[in-house]
């Protein structure tokens, strides 16, 4: 019998990100991203924006993962997806992704977009595999190098149909 490289996805859960988060978050963002958001900015996005809705990945009770989107009118936008770096390669950003998109559609949300860099090949490919499909380009949109962003699209499934990892979620 073959060992498995990684542990199943027993332990993994989801839920909503509250402000006593935000610094497992900023460990995950600054890991994650040239150009981290502030510790004020998850802080504004949790308790002034009222489009934002937030969510943890939890690894045996311990964040590892959050996602973030505005639900506006009946479209979701992603803000920001992160996985840390020690619990990358075992398709948990694609659960996490999928949980959002699972969120997204359970509040009524019927299109989702995001941005990635151009050079991200291997978010384009998850994106891709989850439905979304390139529509554009920003140009010059990261101000560390100013690369440009695709913009990607994808539709959801509609509201109560199942979709993504098989759990259960709140809505968020």
């Amino acid at each position: 019998m073959e060992q498995e490289l990684y542990p199943s996805n027993e332990g993994l859960t989801f839920r909503q990100m509250a402000l006593e988060d935000i610094p497992d978050v900023m460990v995950i963002e600054h890991e994650a991203f040239t150009l981290p958001w502030t510790e004020e900015a998850f802080r504004n996005e949790l308790t002034q924006n009222h489009f934002a809705r937030y969510m943890i990945m939890q690894y045996l009770g311990q964040p590892i993962g959050y996602a973030g989107m505005w639900t506006v009118i009946d479209e979701a936008h992603v803000t920001n997806i992160a996985v840390l770096q020690a619990y990358r390669g075992r398709k948990w950003g694609e659960l996490l992704l999928r949980e959002l998109m699972q969120t997204a559609a359970q509040l009524g949300m019927q299109r989702m977009t995001l941005e990635v860099r151009v050079s991200n090949d291997v978010a384009q490919n998850l994106y891709r595999k989850l439905g979304f499909k390139p529509a554009g380009l920003r140009k010059g949109y990261y101000s560390d190098n100013q690369e440009d962003a695709m913009i990607m699209w994808a539709d959801l499934p509609e509201r109560g149909s199942a979709y993504g990892s098989g759990e259960g979620s709140e809505a968020y």
